[in-house]
């Protein structure tokens, strides 16, 4: 096994799919021009969107493939981002370890339709998403 493998948290015999407990879930892309966003990927890899309208605004479903789930959001960010939803088992719990862990919370958790999520970032492992389901506890 390499030193990065030892390093990165995983034992001697374990592969990363046994010692990943929390799997990315969706992906979204935060950018200023929603509509380019969308024209760009359709043409360069045929991601279908769909538009989903909401309380908030509207929002681009994105189809990137297998059983993960995607999306574009126009906002205000400097430059376009994608941001990966890790889930978690409570939302709430999970926050506060990032923040112990030295994190700033981007975003205290908050309820969607389909869950609650967070956001936390570091300048050092950049901004994460966590997403805790409606109806589902790990």
């Amino acid at each position: 096994m390499s030193e990065h493998a030892e390093d990165s948290g995983t034992m001697a015999g374990e592969t990363l799919t046994a010692v990943l407990a929390s799997p990315v879930v969706h992906l979204e892309l935060h950018t200023r021009d929603l509509r380019a966003a969308c024209a760009f990927y359709s043409q360069l890899l045929q991601w279908r969107t769909e538009r989903i309208e909401h309380s908030s605004g509207c929002y681009q479903a994105l189809e990137v493939g297998g059983d993960l789930g995607g999306g574009i959001v126009e906002c205000g960010t400097g430059r376009p981002l994608w941001l990966p939803y890790v889930e978690v088992g409570e939302i709430a719990a999970a926050t506060d370890r990032a923040r112990r862990l030295g994190a700033s919370v981007l975003l205290e958790p908050r309820e969607g339709p389909a869950g609650w999520r967070s956001v936390v970032a570091t300048p050092e492992a950049g901004e994460i998403a966590l997403w805790q389901q409606k109806g589902r506890r790990q």
